[in-house]
């Protein structure tokens, strides 16, 4: 099988080097391509897995550099651009500093640069039972995703990788295990969740961002998700119907923690949590499963 197919059954994405992405969103030789992408120091990027508060923490580093901007953007996704998703007229080189990028590439196809410690890197995880359910209900309204017909038939396509972004255990570990390979900042999903003005606190400080308490308590009302869901710039209702369903649930649907408590049967946890320990042996990350913890 070649790099660009794909054996996830699923006729929507293609898989190269392990990453599993959307056909009609970009290609193998683009993603190959970036490899050699010019990195400058000032450069921010934000990886994630899918499901994992991209937006939340878009919305967040977007913000921080607000008065950075001399442009009038009308979605945060312009001002930051997932660099694997080419988009047309846009040139993601040739922009000002400093300059945003979002990313849910694994560790082995980002640009050789990054790894050299140039730029920033902001990467944000969360449990994989939460991204699990979240990518549940996303598939439904998402036309360029299949719709999974149940969590049943999704868990065993999630714990094997053959989902958008591959592997949700090779993303994580490959990032944590090349850590000290590039500027790094890790946080949990579940950490901004429980501290929204420390997680703001600690990336404005990574990224060498010196704001007064006004301008960081702005910044935390305007991350709230109630704000977010009410926010045309940050909550991606402005996606046509021919992408997105809006019949069939929301972008940003419910933002909370523990939500796999009311999808999985206790079975289906067990069994979660035996492939979990297993693949993730002597990987010292700390998982939050629920905020009562």
């Amino acid at each position: 099988m070649s790099d660009d197919q794909s054996d996830s059954g699923d006729v929507y994405l293609k898989e190269y080097k392990g990453y599993r992405f959307v056909k009609e969103k970009t290609s193998s030789e683009y993603i190959q391509s970036l490899e050699d992408f010019e990195i400058r120091d000032s450069d921010v990027f934000l990886v994630t897995y899918p499901k994992s508060g991209t937006v939340w923490t878009q919305q967040i580093v977007t913000l921080i550099f607000e008065d950075d901007c001399t442009e009038d953007y009308q979605q945060n996704f312009k001002r930051m651009p997932w660099i694997e998703f080419p988009m047309d007229g846009y040139d993601f080189v040739n922009r000002p500093s400093p300059r945003l990028y979002a990313t849910h590439l694994p560790y082995h196809l980002v640009p050789k640069a990054l790894k050299e410690k140039k730029a920033k890197v902001i990467y944000v995880f969360r449990n994989p039972k939460d991204t699990m359910v979240s990518y549940f209900h996303f598939s439904k309204m998402m036309n360029d995703l299949e719709t999974m017909p149940s969590i049943t038939e999704l868990i065993e396509r999630y714990l094997n990788g053959k989902v958008l972004g591959g592997s949700w255990f090779d993303h994580v570990k490959g990032w944590y295990d090349h850590k000290d390979q590039v500027n790094a900042l890790f946080l949990s999903y579940e950490e901004i969740s429980k501290d929204l003005r420390s997680a703001v606190l600690k990336i404005s400080k990574f990224v060498g961002k010196q704001l007064d308490d006004a301008t960081i308590d702005k910044i935390v009302e305007k991350s709230t998700f109630k704000n977010m869901r009410n926010d045309p710039k940050a909550n991606y209702e402005f996606m046509p119907d021919h992408v997105a369903d809006k019949k069939k649930g929301r972008f940003m649907r419910k933002g909370t923690v523990g939500d796999w408590k009311h999808t999985l049967t206790v079975a289906q946890n067990e069994y979660f949590d035996e492939v979990f320990q297993a693949k993730m042996k002597g990987v010292p990350l700390k998982m939050i499963w629920d905020l009562d913890e």
